[in-house]
């Protein structure tokens, strides 16, 4: 009994079906989830990853029938009969690959809200002088390097001055010697912000970590504590907010377990937002061609239980002032200068006579 041509189409579109959800969602190629943001991200990417196995399958798996079922025959030298176009296939293989972008792009606007990328308060356009409106292409170069001054405030001098007013923040950034350039949304030139989720607009994170990048290392600092540290601790469950800038050159922040990436650059305050949810050690990549060591700029990030978290910040504390204490001599008692000093000028081979005529 022949199969109607309907019923085996029917049969080959199950199939890919079921083959494209299996795959998309059993592909393997992202590393684990760490974040309430990276489930938005993966599944978005799931969704690509199923429509771009079934229109992979279904578009070979037309080239080889066509290749096999027309393959020219033995003995066969006859010219191919003349096929002239098909008005309802061109529409239909045009129509449904436009749905499938739309689509996508819908789900993308979605995914990027709700990791709070977009902030339609934040949308307006950069001041322009009299000159500029003359002129719009100088003023489009000239506000990719900082807008005019005007009645704006500058957000990025704003969002520095905060973040300076921790010491340990201050020591490592220089600030004062990179001016801080105004945003100009009209023409693409902003600081990139990545804030919080819907839910969380508007409210403060429950943990502020400072990010500084230089050539090459990443140095964070937590302002409610003083901590410097080459690494960066962050509890489960809590909202964390990077502060980031450079020094030097646009550096940029990518934990490929967090699914989340944002530029560091000079002169701008950049802020990205982000919720752990996965214990864990992970690696903070520099994803921006910063310099011939750009491959080594690394830094290792740990997602631990709030109750660890609270342990390193006390071990941070600790060894912050026992630092300062090697480093300053400090005389806990009444004992005379030259008492106080000769353990320390025995190992350096002064002799408490020397040390005695000095002091007098």
């Amino acid at each position: 009994m022949k199969i109607p041509s309907s019923i085996w189409t029917l049969l080959i579109g199950i199939v890919l079906t079921l083959a494209s959800l299996w795959y998309g969602q059993n592909h393997g190629l992202l590393p684990a989830a760490a974040t309430d943001e990276a489930v938005l991200v993966d599944g978005l990417f799931n969704a690509m990853m199923i429509v771009s196995t079934g229109i992979f399958l279904l578009v070979e798996g037309i080239l080889i029938y066509s290749a096999f079922r027309y393959r020219q025959r033995a003995g066969d030298n006859k010219d191919g009969p003349p096929v002239e176009g098909n008005i309802p296939l061109e529409i239909l293989w045009t129509a449904i690959p436009a749905i499938i972008v739309i689509g996508i792009s819908v789900y993308s606007f979605d995914v990027y809200n709700e990791i709070g990328g977009f902030d339609p308060h934040a949308i307006h356009e950069a001041p322009m002088s009299q000159e500029s409106m003359a002129m719009p292409g100088s003023a489009i170069a000239a506000t990719l390097s900082d807008t005019p001054p005007g009645t704006e405030p500058n957000l990025n001098q704003e969002k520095s001055d905060e973040a300076m007013q921790d010491p340990a923040t201050a020591e490592v950034r220089n600030a004062d010697q990179i001016p801080q350039l105004r945003n100009a949304p009209g023409v693409g030139s902003v600081a990139p912000t990545i804030g919080g989720t819907p839910d969380k607009a508007g409210k403060p994170a429950e943990l502020q970590v400072n990010v500084t990048g230089l050539q090459y290392a990443w140095i964070f600092t937590y302002p409610e504590t003083g901590i410097t540290t080459g690494e960066m601790h962050v509890p489960i469950g809590r909202e964390v907010e990077i502060s980031m800038t450079a020094n030097d050159v646009i550096h940029a922040f990518w934990v490929p377990e967090f699914r989340l990436k944002q530029d560091a650059i000079p002169g701008r305050q950049s802020e990205i937002r982000f919720t752990p949810k996965k214990a864990g050690d992970y690696v903070l990549i520099c994803a921006e061609l910063c310099g011939p060591y750009h491959g080594a700029m690394r830094a290792p990030v740990v997602v631990e239980p709030q109750e660890a978290f609270d342990k390193w910040m006390q071990e941070q504390l600790v060894a912050s002032k026992e630092t300062l204490n090697q480093a300053i001599a400090v005389n806990p008692t009444d004992l005379s200068p030259n008492e106080f000093l000769a353990p320390y000028t025995k190992d350096m081979g002064i002799k408490p006579e020397i040390l005695h005529q000095v002091h007098h």
